[in-house]
């Protein structure tokens, strides 16, 4: 998979990293400057544009934090330890300035359309002003693409599955109910997307801060040692990472940064789009503006959600949860954690090194009422060693016979196997918010904001899809969008998306790699656009 390769995220990196030290480090020069013009201070009456500097933000922002805010940081700490945090802070600064240039060269090229309302984004910039008509084309069919597989469809079956496992809601009703609400939104076009995000977004980010402050204060001893932990560990590398077994440092540094660039968007080029319906004749006041949007989103939410999983102490601790057959590998030997010889080899397992001599098990286990009475091998569960393991069709009916495993993994696809081990994603921070001073009752607000936070992305993308759409085929394809994004939302709620999001992953390297390469080859067009406006605002 393209987004998975070793290479993207340095292109990424250094693209940002370039532009930090070309335009002399506007995330930190501009930084003061850009909460002042969200606020309105530089508006002025009559200003070409569809919605304010603030809904603008807000809108982007909506499309930006998401599920990955919650369960995301939550997958980056299991993998890579409090290392992982440190790299998505590193990955944020420099997308501050990624984002500033997009957002910048998007809205300079935006246009009026038939319909009177503002269109923008790297195609534009990419027709308008490079005259690469087809590379315009191509990002914009994987906009359309990546409004589906990642800003519809699993948000939806993320906000379904999340309320069915918290409050045993149906999943078919969910969606409904949610599509609707969806349309209602979305069919009123970028000013009602915008008035609403603008109370969402606020809403959304309360409800959660208050849930999460709940922890950190109950917790507060343990935030020092969080944060030395985050900081110690993204340069030394240790043996606590991502549980017992440990995670390498090249681990936590590919897992802190693929989250922190998946988080933040930063340089796929699907902000720019919301941020060209504002209204200013600088584009370089939007591009300020946008430069807010990683900070909030990874530097302040990211953040505040590692802090409740680190300080917590859950993400070194055994659960008792139903394993996922891919989190599953039963290996040959017996293996303990208390043999320092054991936890080394299971290391090199885990963490992908060729000198492991672990090998995964093929052979048959005797199981009697749901529990293994063969020997021989050991089951690893989310980079830990199961325990107390059970074997079952359902909680009331224990599995009682021969279980054939074939390299590593269960033949019987129906089988549930359930225990005690390490958690990830959304479960782990579940866990961690219920160790405040709420309670059990902490895990509600997790469940609210998987859903305010997954619906909020679908409406953001679903005007990221339709300005595509715009684009290739005008304003009158944007309605029958519409109502198909209304109505796969419905459909993922009880589907399997897995197909469209790994299209989708495909789709973000085809939209991000000809946006970075298009504004590297505008970057002296931005400095200059850049200064001319810092001449006039900022003295």
């Amino acid at each position: 998979m393209l987004g998975g390769a070793g290479w993207f995220p340095f292109v990424l990196l250094g693209v940002g990293l370039f532009f930090t030290v070309y335009l002399k480090f506007p995330q930190i020069r501009f930084f003061k400057h850009a909460w002042l013009v969200v606020t309105g201070k530089f508006d002025h009456a009559g200003d070409p544009g569809d919605t304010t500097h603030f809904r603008a933000l807000t809108t982007a922002l909506s499309g930006t934090v998401g599920t990955g805010n919650i369960s995301g940081v939550a997958f980056a700490i299991f993998l890579g330890g409090p290392a992982a945090l440190f790299w998505m802070w590193a990955t944020a600064f420099l997308g501050m300035t990624t984002k500033f240039v997009e957002v910048t060269l998007s809205h300079k090229y935006r246009v009026k359309t038939e319909d009177g309302t503002m269109a923008g984004g790297p195609m534009y910039y990419m027709d308008r002003r490079l005259n690469m008509k087809w590379l315009a084309v191509a990002f914009a069919v994987a906009t359309v693409i990546s409004s589906f597989g990642t800003g519809n469809l699993p948000q939806s079956n993320g906000i379904a599955s999340s309320l069915e496992a918290t409050f045993g809601f149906d999943p078919l009703i969910v969606g409904s109910v949610l599509g609707i609400l969806l349309a209602l939104v979305i069919l009123g076009g970028i000013k009602r997307i915008a008035a609403v995000t603008a109370k969402v977004v606020p809403l959304m980010a309360v409800i959660y801060l208050i849930g999460a402050l709940a922890v950190i204060f109950a917790n507060l001893e343990n935030i020092g040692p969080s944060f030395m932990a985050v900081i110690s560990d993204a340069f030394t590398g240790s043996a606590a990472a991502g549980g017992f077994l440990g995670a390498s440092l090249a681990y936590a540094f590919n897992r802190g940064v693929n989250r922190g660039l998946f988080s933040n968007e930063a340089g796929q080029g699907s902000a720019p789009i919301a941020h060209a319906a504002a209204k200013t004749k600088e584009p370089a006041s939007e591009g300020m503006v946008s430069l807010l949007e990683p900070f909030i989103d990874t530097i302040i939410i990211c953040t505040i959600t590692g802090l409740v999983i680190l300080s917590s102490g859950v993400w070194k601790e055994k659960h008792e949860n139903v394993f996922d057959r891919s989190d599953m590998l039963f290996i040959e030997g017996v293996y303990e954690e208390s043999n320092s010889e054991d936890v080394a080899q299971l290391y090199s397992l885990i963490n992908e090194r060729t000198d492991s001599q672990v090998k995964p098990y093929s052979g048959t286990i005797s199981v009697v009422n749901g529990v293994a009475v063969s020997e021989g091998f050991t089951l690893i569960n989310a980079r830990s060693v199961a325990e107390e393991v059970k074997y079952s069709f359902g909680g009331d009916d224990p599995f009682t016979g021969s279980l054939k495993i074939k390299d590593g993994k269960p033949i019987k696809d129906n089988l549930i196997v359930s225990g005690k081990s390490l958690v990830h994603s959304a479960p782990l921070t579940t866990i961690a918010f219920t160790r405040g001073y709420f309670g059990d009752y902490g895990q509600y607000i997790v469940s609210i904001g998987l859903m305010l936070f997954a619906f909020s992305t679908a409406i953001a993308w679903s005007y990221y899809g339709d300005r595509a759409m715009t684009y290739l085929f005008g304003p009158r394809s944007v309605m029958p969008y519409r109502v198909i994004y209304v109505a796969g939302f419905v459909w993922a709620s009880f589907s399997d998306t897995t197909l469209v999001w790994a299209l989708s992953a495909v789709a973000i390297v085809v939209m991000t790699l000809p946006n970075l390469f298009g504004i590297v080859l505008l970057s002296k067009e931005m400095k200059q656009t850049v200064n001319e406006y810092w001449n006039k605002h900022g003295k």
